[in-house]
């Protein structure tokens, strides 16, 4: 009897072990999956495998049985990425060879007149005609393209560049055809997105590289359109739309779409990319700040960069707070957005007589030339919200006929004039909040519509809630060239400081960003909402998605120019040469609080092309320079191989690395604080390199600074460079001195080289923390 229970007791424990054993992987099948970008090691690949791609799938298959790779990585990046569960993406780690496995991260799109603003409309003789010029290739990273557009006219073109290996890749409404010998490659890349969102439904968007948003086809017509003559959007803006680098060619990667722009299909763009031959990368996307071993842009502009590929990306749209910048790696060209000289009024009168300018690029039938009824949404609702003008909310007996005044947020703007026509409404004012402040920005409204800014909303407001029976006309002034001030920092445009590296300012520059024409896709209307029946050919659209391909174009058309530059050398010709000042010496402005920018807002100013052209020095950088950059931010061996694939790379003991010592056009310089306004002065070193890109010449350095409470001494040592041939390098050093400031006090300044013709120029921001 004692052995049998002794047996039945066995028995049981088993069961146990095995029930146990049964649910522990059940629940780990029930673990939700996400997708994981997984960093490999390559030189770690073992002697039984012949084929990197066979290497991950073992690794891949010892942790889990049913994940299966959705992308292989190779050239701006090694590895592969999967659908996960947290254990086994945490098991996987553990393995030899693995360098890191980061989690999926969802971006989003940072959302004519500007050659002869930019002065490339008087700078065609100083661009060599060769064919060097078009054999430089912009990619696209975006919503893809609608190759009909008259802006990728190949005319004039001749054969596509012998080393090009892209592809047009086909789906069901769009050939292999599509493309031509401007736009030479078009791919989609969607394994990410449907791998976490589900199967695209293609009743509302192209599983294939066209376009069905609109804003890849305008990024990329952007950068580098050729040029179409009588351009406008419904009669607004009329010219000549043209790309920054008419001559370059085109290719889309299209990784964004209806759910957001998936990281995993981001790197695999960039890897498909640059060894298609692109020479330049443009991104119109974000996903805020991390550390650059967790930055899959990052990881995928430091291997770009490595091959010689320039990558320009948006700073992101969440102005003007501060420090709400995205893609702040050094090695990333990251572009701010201002304004252009030209305006689309739209003049909001009041039955008080008083007027009001707002913009707007309505072309439809216009309102009664007698003032109508205005009321104010907020007091034609039943909902809490009912300012905001949110579908469903207005009450349509006290709207029909009238103009409504809506305050912005939330929603669209051009959604809340749908919602107002939809109930009755006869046309919009749409007044800006605290929010937003005075910017103005133009859209194509359904119905007659001025967006006024924050000042003239409550004037307004307040007009209409005094009076019984108030009353309102908008009158639209078509477009208007010549405003005065120009450029302004936009404020949606995101700010400084970098979170990531304080002592590296970004942006690095500003480029036009606020109601920019440039081409669209042929799927909606301006506006972009479903219910707009209207099909243009262009469209006017604001962000620093727009401001970042003029960069990117503008650096093809520098590549062009200068083929033996680096990526770090066109940058740094972008930056010294952008201007922070208006020509009377005033500082640039910033919209959101009507006071002077500093570099914080505008990295090293705006653009200035035609200076570009001819910087007379730059400061070089090469990818070794930036690993001794991620060597003084204490990176491990691991780290710096997840964002460099130098695997085994180990920091120097023996070598005194400072990010003060990374050869960058800009300085940012952090002070430590004491409590209050005392202590003894600290002295912060930077050393940089010039080398000569022009003729042989002496230049003289001069420095500028501003600091609120204190005063920071400047030293340049030595303070005259002598180059005597091209390509020459001369070092020197800035030694920074500075009291205790408290914390959170700020001061800038201006370092400018010159040796009379040519001004090279640095922006200084002071920090106190």
């Amino acid at each position: 009897m004692a052995s049998a229970a002794t047996s039945t007791a066995a028995l049981l424990l088993l069961l146990l072990l095995f029930c146990s054993s049964f649910s522990f992987h059940v629940a780990a099948a029930k673990e939700k999956r996400v997708t994981y970008i997984v960093h490999m090691a390559k030189s770690r690949m073992p002697a039984t495998f012949t084929e990197h791609g066979n290497w991950y799938d073992a690794s891949l298959r010892s942790v889990s049985d049913s994940a299966k790779i959705l992308y292989l990585y190779d050239t701006v990046a090694h590895g592969f990425s999967a659908r996960l569960t947290p254990a086994e993406a945490q098991a996987l780690e553990s393995l030899d060879g693995v360098l890191c496995v980061l989690a999926e991260v969802r971006y989003e799109l940072h959302t004519t007149r500007t050659p002869e603003f930019l002065g490339l409309d008087k700078s065609d003789g100083l661009v060599p005609q060769a064919n060097t010029a078009s054999d430089v290739v912009v990619g696209v990273l975006d919503t893809g393209v609608w190759p009909e557009r008259k802006s990728f006219d190949d005319t004039g073109f001749g054969p596509v560049p012998a080393g090009w290996k892209g592809a047009c890749e086909e789906g069901k409404d769009f050939k292999a055809t599509s493309c031509n010998r401007k736009l030479i490659g078009a791919r989609f890349f969607s394994k990410g997105y449907e791998a976490s969102m589900g199967p695209i439904d293609e009743s509302r968007e192209s599983r294939s590289p066209r376009d069905i948003d609109g804003h890849g086809t305008h990024t990329s017509t952007t950068a580098a359109g050729s040029a179409v003559t009588d351009a406008s959007l419904l009669g607004f803006a009329t010219g000549t739309a043209r790309g920054m680098s008419t001559r370059a060619r085109v290719a889309a990667y299209k990784v964004c779409w209806a759910g957001g722009c998936f990281s995993s299909d981001i790197l695999a763009a960039m890897d498909a990319a640059v060894d298609d031959g692109c020479h330049v990368l443009s991104l119109s996307l974000g996903g805020g700040m991390s550390d650059y071993y967790r930055d899959s842009v990052a990881i995928g502009a430091f291997n770009a960069m490595e091959k010689g590929v320039l990558v320009s990306c948006s700073a992101g749209n969440a102005g003007p707070t501060d420090s709400s910048l995205s893609n702040v790696a050094p090695w990333i060209t990251t572009v701010g957005a201002g304004t252009l000289d030209r305006d689309f009024p739209a003049y909001v009168v009041l039955g008080n007589g008083k007027n009001y300018t707002g913009v707007s690029l309505y072309s439809g039938k216009p309102l009664p030339s007698t003032p109508l009824p205005i009321v104010y949404a907020g007091n034609a609702s039943n909902s809490t919200s009912g300012n905001l003008c949110m579908p469903g909310t207005l009450i349509p007996e006290k709207v029909a006929g009238k103009i409504v005044l809506c305050d912005r947020g939330i929603s669209p703007r051009v959604q809340k004039g749908y919602v107002v026509r939809e109930a009755g409404g006869a046309g919009m004012v749409l007044a800006n909040t605290d929010a937003n402040g005075e910017e103005l920005v133009a859209d194509a409204h359904l119905l007659p519509a001025s967006g006024v800014g924050e000042k003239a909303g409550d004037a307004i407001r307040a007009y209409l809630l005094s009076e019984t029976s108030p009353t309102a006309s908008v009158v639209f002034g078509g477009t208007k060239v010549g405003v005065r001030p120009s450029p302004v920092v936009a404020a949606f445009s995101s700010r400084g400081p970098n979170a990531v590296t304080p002592e590296i300012l970004k942006p690095d520059l500003i480029a036009p960003g606020v109601n920019i024409l440039a081409g669209w896709t042929g799927a909606v209307g301006p506006t972009g909402l479903s219910v707009d029946s209207r099909r243009v050919e262009f469209s006017i659209i604001s962000g620093t998605s727009m401001s970042c391909p003029h960069v990117s174009g503008l650096a093809a058309l520098l590549k062009g120019a200068h083929p033996d530059w680096s990526p770090a050398a066109i940058r740094s010709a972008l930056m010294t040469t952008a201007y922070s000042a208006y020509p009377g010496g005033d500082g640039l402005l910033d919209v959101a609080t009507g006071k002077a920018a500093t570099p914080f807002d505008y990295g090293a100013g705006h653009v200035d092309p035609p200076r570009a052209m001819e910087p007379g020095l730059v400061y070089d950088l090469t990818a070794d320079d930036y690993i001794d950059f991620l060597c003084a931010l204490n990176y491990t061996s691991l780290q710096i191989a997840a964002v460099a694939k130098r695997t085994n790379y180990a920091c120097d003991d023996k070598k005194t690395y400072a990010v003060s010592g990374l050869n960058y056009p800009s300085f940012a310089v952090a002070f430590a604080t004491t409590s209050g306004n005392g202590g003894g002065a600290e002295t912060v070193k930077h050393t940089r390199t010039l080398t000569n890109v022009g003729e042989p010449g002496t230049y003289k350095a001069t420095v500028a600074t501003s600091v609120t409470g204190g005063e920071v001494k400047v030293a340049v040592e030595p303070a005259e460079l002598r180059f005597t041939k091209g390509g020459e390098k001369q070092s020197y050093t800035v030694s920074f001195s500075a009291p205790s400031l408290p914390s959170g006090s700020l001061g800038f300044g201006r370092l400018e080289w010159s040796d009379g013709k040519h001004v090279v120029a640095s922006p200084i921001a002071f920090s106190w923390t």
